[in-house]
Parts: C-alpha cells; sequence; structure tokens
C-alpha cells in the first residue's frame, strides 16, 4: 500500500465540500441539492465513479468552478469521492440538502481552509483515509477571545 497527501488548490474565496458516494446519479442528485437549497450560490460538482466507465462526472452552474472540482478531483482519483466547489455562500447553508441527498455515505470535510486528503493506493485501486483540514490550534480561548467569537457570530446574523 501506498499514501499520499493530495493538495485540493482552490481560491482563497473558495469553500468546498469533499465526500464519499455511491451511485452515478450522484452528481445530478448533488446538482439539484445545490440548486434548490441557498439562492446566488455559484458552484461546481465533479464525482469519481469506482465502476462501468470509471469517469469523473461534472455538473455545476459554474463552468470555471466545474473545472476546479474537475481538476482537483482528478489528483484524488478516489472512487465514489465527490468534490463541491463554491462561491457566493457558505457550506453552512448546503450542508443539510447535501447530507439528504440519499447516495451521499459521507462528508470528510467542508471548509474554505486548505485542504490535504490522505489517499491509500492499492492494486484494487484508491481510496480516502480521511483529510488535513486547516492548521493546528494555536492555544485556548480565553475570555476576550469568547466576546469576539460570540460578537462576531451576532453581527454576521448567525445568532440573536
Amino acid at each position: 500500500m501506498n499514501l499520499h497527501a493530495v493538495r485540493l488548490d482552490k481560491p482563497d474565496d473558495v469553500n468546498l465540500i469533499f465526500g464519499q458516494s455511491h451511485f452515478i446519479k450522484t452528481v445530478e442528485d448533488l446538482h439539484e441539492a445545490m440548486a434548490t437549497s441557498a439562492m446566488g450560490i455559484k458552484f461546481g460538482i465533479a464525482f469519481c465513479e469506482a465502476s462501468g466507465d470509471q469517469l469523473i462526472r461534472k455538473s455545476g452552474n459554474d463552468d470555471g468552478l466545474v473545472k476546479l472540482a474537475v481538476d482537483n478531483l482528478q489528483k484524488v482519483s478516489a472512487g465514489h469521492t465527490f468534490l463541491i466547489m463554491m462561491t457566493g455562500g457558505f457550506p453552512i447553508h448546503v450542508m443539510r440538502a447535501v447530507r439528504a441527498v440519499p447516495e451521499v455515505c459521507s462528508v470528510f470535510c467542508a471548509t474554505a481552509n486548505a485542504v490535504e486528503v490522505i489517499v491509500a493506493e492499492t492494486d484494487l485501486g484508491r481510496g480516502v483515509l480521511g483529510v488535513i483540514d486547516g492548521q493546528v490550534p494555536l492555544g485556548v480561548e480565553g475570555d476576550a477571545d469568547t466576546a469576539a467569537r460570540k460578537g462576531f457570530l451576532r453581527k454576521i446574523g448567525y445568532k440573536l
């Protein structure tokens, strides 16, 4: 077995959702989930088939984000994985809809951070062991940090 750390490339203003699914219709169902769950979100989706034609299926409403998703998923090349690249919203706006897609088995991460995908390769193929999402903590929040966090969430309207 060989292990690979595959860095996903994306601009800072792009969020991503990376997960695993199990059926050819995943790309269409994820497209519908993204298109109907929040207004104004631009997205690109790529999905690696694990059998049959073994193609990377693609969809989206923004050609640049579709290309970005395909290019990154080609580097991962692990069966039944999907990658959504998005702008104009955040994963929190679409996660319920993405998770509700019947074929979705798991979501490895949803983030704007730098991501590395840990891929294992055997004679059978490639699979995802997990992800590295962002960087290590630099400490534990203090009272001022707690107040700043709470203030920020209220400023952007996520808390009352």
